[in-house]
This record gives structure tokens, sequence and C-alpha cells, in this order.
């Protein structure tokens, strides 16, 4: 592989960890200031708009504190209830067929905990949730195409592709068996465009990296 290629790879492992990074923080909590700032960012936002994202101009038109305000109101009605909402954990929207799926800490949440350790990652000592909320695996993708990056950089191809094969088992095991379904259901619940549209586009940027990670990986088989 030439050096050109690793570059490019390189270049695409970080373009994905952003998107990760700025689809978990999504997910994780409130709308931040610097989260609308990101994402209103131009240079982001054609990234965004690449992948499918179309917010609508009152989006950008609202007053900061309006909006900020409006979103938090509907994260909490979305995901945090009380009353019904869309959870955001794998173990409730568990698509498996075995059974397991609609309860809190259920075997999927334990096999997402022992995956993330098995890669020596491992949880901020603050945080209090549970292992398979969809910002944490979002976050977990986020770092190890951090390392992938990184091993490009330093031009371990064996490191890189070996992240690579992490990434798409994590896909595979994971991520494709819950994350579009869950998505589907904040498309439908959201009232506001920004979390039907962050919806469409997580789910469209899911099924992308299934489809993609392996031509990434080029051998891994």
């Amino acid at each position: 592989m030439g050096n050109t290629e690793k570059a490019q790879r390189m270049a695409v492992a970080r373009q994905r960890s952003n998107i990760y990074g700025l689809l978990a923080s999504v997910y994780r909590q409130e709308v931040t200031a610097d989260l609308l700032h990101q994402v209103k960012d131009p240079q982001f936002l054609g990234v965004l708009s690449d992948l499918g994202l179309q917010l609508a101009s009152d989006f950008f038109q609202k007053p900061e504190e309006e909006l900020l305000s409006d979103l938090a109101v509907e994260y909490a009605r979305l995901f945090l209830g009380p009353g019904k909402h869309v959870s955001p954990h794998e173990s409730v929207q568990h698509q498996k067929g075995d059974g397991q799926g609609g309860l809190l800490w259920g075997e999927s949440t334990a096999e997402v905990k022992r995956f993330i350790e098995s890669t020596g990652l491992s949880y901020n000592s603050e945080y209090t949730g549970l292992p398979d909320h969809i910002s944490v695996e979002l976050e977990f993708m986020q770092q190890l195409t951090l390392r992938e990056e990184q091993a490009w950089r330093e031009e371990d191809e064996d490191g890189a592709l070996d992240c690579l094969r992490t990434e798409r088992k994590f896909i595979e095991e994971h991520l494709i068996r819950w994350v579009p379904f869950f998505c589907d259901k904040v498309t439908r619940e959201a009232e506001l465009p920004f979390y039907r549209e962050m919806a469409a586009l997580t789910k469209n940027f899911i099924e992308f990296e299934r489809e993609e990670v392996e031509g990434y990986a080029g051998d891994l088989k």
C-alpha cells in the first residue's frame, strides 16, 4: 500500500471518527451551545449534508437560547420520559430475535460491556449510565476509528487492519442489530426536525458503515 493511499485512509478514519463523535454527543445529553456551533459549522455541515442531513432554514434563524431550550425539552420527551419514550439502550431495542429484548441490563448490555473492555478501553469514572446506551456505543466507535487513524499515521498497516476488524465486528454484532430500528422510532416520535434528521442521519451512516468498512479493510478475509 502506497503512502498516498495510507494518507487517504488516515483522513477517512478521522472523518468517520468525527461523525461518530458528533452523533454520540447528540444522544448523550441535551444539545449544548458547543454542539450547536459544531453542527452549524459550514465545513462540518457540508460533510453532514453529503450524508443526507437536511436542516430547515428556521434551525439557523431561530435565536440560539430559544433553540437550545426547545431542543432540551424535545430530548427529555424523546429519550428520558417520564412516560412513553424511546429508550436509547440496545438491551431494550434488541432485535436479535431471541426473545431477550425489552429490558434494561439484558444480555446484550453485558455483551457490549465485555466487548468494549476487551479492547482495553474503559469507562469514564464519572459515567453512571448503562454500557449499551447509544452514545456509549457510538463513542466506542469514535475511539476505535481514532486508533485506526493513529495506526495509519504510524504506518502500522497490521494495527489499522486490526482496528477495522474490531469495528466491523462491533457493527455486525451490535450497532446494525438495533440502531436502525431505534432511529425509525425516533423519526416517528420526534416533533422537531433536528432529531428527525439526526435519526435519519444516524441510520444512514450506520448502514453505510456496514457496507463500507470491509472495503476500507480491503483484505479482511
